[in-house]
């Protein structure tokens, strides 16, 4: 058989439907079974027949069983527009789930952890995001506090960033009286169409360990899950790009907490449970906490703060300022209404305010991309940075 008839046959075969795809198709309306419809036709499993488990008997549960001093959920919550509660989610548990459903969540997968552009094992927002939820909820659950707030706030967290990580934040203070700050700036700008709750927006806008505390338990869990999480996974990630080798971390970290991000996130995660539990404030035994912020210092000299690391922060700069600027100038070419601004910034020119908003959305692709086509930029000139070039 020739190459031109194997091919014709290849093709065939893709469009022609196999068993597997009959047998997908054969489920377009599940299996009935009397009054219901199942997704198995041989499903086995059930529960005794019971009420819902509605929202009030949920805050009863809160109410009963967690820490006296944990945040509890009432109702449709303290939002700045007033809804109707829901039957069977708490104020919390609606404020996670309209995060994760959010734009504004999802292209953190599109943004920088610490890597532009990173390979497909390399953090990015999204991936940090996941993780900071993982370590609050941990240390929640191990002292009584509300799980389901701590992880509203750790998904939130970062959804005010920029393209370009950190660099971004740099590159907006130009523009922005007051600087621009992704803990505030995701709390009134990126999310507040989502109505969420004040204490939810509080540890969103606290999160940094430079602001004033937040107001709840919950929201100072995720101040120190959001310094766990990027601490140990930094490392993981700078270690698997031939950054940094297990040698270099510090005898006292090592002794300590280990070299590996599971030893490290268990003791993180230990120390503050226990803690917490001894003293009833949150914190961390002195030893473990000296641990971390060698860590953190490591991470910086190391990582961070490297030659070619701060070639591409610049390089990023440079970029982010350009586009900005051209859309200052070009007000046409930002799409859509983009709404008022907040009121910290009533006082912004409306131009600036919608270029900032517009480009402080966007992921790094679709920035650097906008930047070659709305002005030509050479994409080269951005230095390959840690572990790729864009």
């Amino acid at each position: 058989m020739g190459g031109d008839d194997v091919g014709q046959r290849m093709r065939n075969t893709r469009l022609m439907p196999n068993e597997r795809t009959r047998q997908w198709a054969s489920t377009m309306r599940g299996h009935s079974t009397g009054d219901l419809v199942r997704a198995h036709s041989d499903s086995g499993v059930g529960l005794d027949k019971a009420e819902p488990v509605r929202r009030e008997a949920r805050e009863h549960q809160e109410r009963e069983h967690l820490n006296p001093g944990a945040t509890l959920g009432r109702g449709s919550g303290q939002r700045v527009r007033e809804e109707s509660e829901d039957p069977y989610r708490t104020c919390f548990e609606k404020d996670r789930d309209r995060i994760v459903h959010s734009t504004a969540f999802r292209r953190l997968a599109g943004k920088t952890q610490v890597v532009v552009y990173p390979k497909d094992h390399q953090r990015t927002r999204l991936t940090h995001a996941l993780e900071v939820a993982q370590v609050a909820r941990a240390i929640t659950r191990g002292v009584g506090a509300n799980e389901t707030l701590a992880e509203a706030i750790a998904l939130g967290h970062d959804c005010g960033h920029g393209p370009g990580g950190h660099a971004s934040e740099t590159a907006f203070d130009a523009y922005i009286p007051g600087g621009y700050d992704h803990g505030p700036w995701g709390a009134d700008v990126a999310l507040r169409s989502l109505n969420l709750c004040y204490e939810t927006l509080d540890g969103i806008r606290c999160h940094s360990w430079s602001h004033p505390a937040p107001a709840t338990v919950e929201g100072e869990i995720v101040s120190w899950a959001d310094r766990i999480a990027y601490c140990a996974h930094d490392l993981e990630d700078a270690l698997h790009a031939g950054i940094v080798s297990t040698n270099q971390i510090p005898k006292d970290v090592v002794d300590h907490v280990g070299s590996t991000r599971s030893q490290q996130l268990r003791e993180f995660i230990t120390s503050m449970i226990e803690a917490i539990s001894q003293h009833g404030i949150v914190g961390m035994a002195p030893d473990t906490a000296s641990a971390l912020a060698q860590l953190r210092a490591f991470n910086y000299e190391h990582i961070y703060m490297r030659s070619d690391a701060i070639a591409q922060s610049e390089a990023v700069i440079d970029l982010l300022h350009q586009l900005v600027d051209y859309l200052i100038d070009n007000p046409d070419e930002v799409p859509g209404n983009r709404g008022d601004p907040p009121s910290f910034l009533d006082e912004i020119d409306p131009r600036v305010w919608r270029a900032v908003e517009y480009v402080g959305g966007m992921t790094d692709r679709f920035a650097f991309l906008q930047a070659e086509i709305l002005l030509g930029y050479d994409l080269t000139r951005i230095p390959t940075g840690l572990g790729r070039g864009v």
